[in-house]
This record gives structure tokens, sequence and C-alpha cells, in this order.
């Protein structure tokens, strides 16, 4: 269902306005971005989006502790993984932390997308 908000979380600014692109083109609304796991926990508390899609690796707090505070607040939170090849374990830690999926760079439209739809519904 398009329309939803969504908060995006990386730390290379490129790999935002990529994702962004793929999910305004999509008909889905970008209500912010930040660049480390601590930004995005205040910007989900500040704007209180339907989805946050966070990277992994990040500075200052990582995609795993971001995704443990951001539950913390919202334990219903919706929240998808942004992952390079090889970080199988750290996937599979997010997804115990409370990840509803996961999405691998470089990233395809199609898959965004996908995932997108599957959790939000």
């Amino acid at each position: 269902m398009a329309g939803k908000n969504i908060l995006i979380v990386d730390d290379a600014a490129f790999m935002r306005m990529m994702i962004k692109d793929i999910l305004t083109k999509n008909g889905y609304v970008v209500v912010g971005e930040a660049e480390n796991g601590a930004r995005a926990v205040e910007k989900y508390n500040e704007l209180k989006p339907d989805l946050v899609i966070m990277d992994i690796t990040m500075p200052e707090m990582d995609g795993i502790e971001a995704v443990k505070a951001i539950k913390g607040i919202n334990s219903n939170a919706d929240i998808i993984m942004c992952s390079a090849m090889g970080q199988q374990a750290m996937v599979i830690e997010s997804i115990q932390a409370g990840a509803k999926d996961f999405i691998v760079k470089p990233f395809q439209a199609e898959r965004v997308i996908e995932a997108v739809s599957k959790v939000t519904g």
C-alpha cells in the first residue's frame, strides 16, 4: 500500500538518495533521513514514521543498537535492515533485535518495494 511514511537511515548520502528515489517513484513518502543510529532514534521519536529502512554498519550507533532503541520506544515499530554482502550474522542479529526484513546492497528496486510492501502490509 502506497502513501506510507518512511525514515531512511544510512551513513552514505548517495545510498539514502537511491532508496528515496525508489520509494518516491512507488508512491511512498520519505519523511526523514538520518546518517547514524543515534540520529535515527531521535528522528523516529520526532517523526513517528510507519517504517524505518536502516543500514547495519554506521558510525556512533550501529543499526542493531538503533533497532533495539526504536523497539524500546515502540515495540510494534516496522524496520527493514540494509546490509552489504557477507553480513549474514549481523542480519540475523538485527532480525532477533526486532527487524522485520532485510535488503542487500546493491539494491534492486523490485526487492526494496517487495520488502516495504510486505512489511507495511
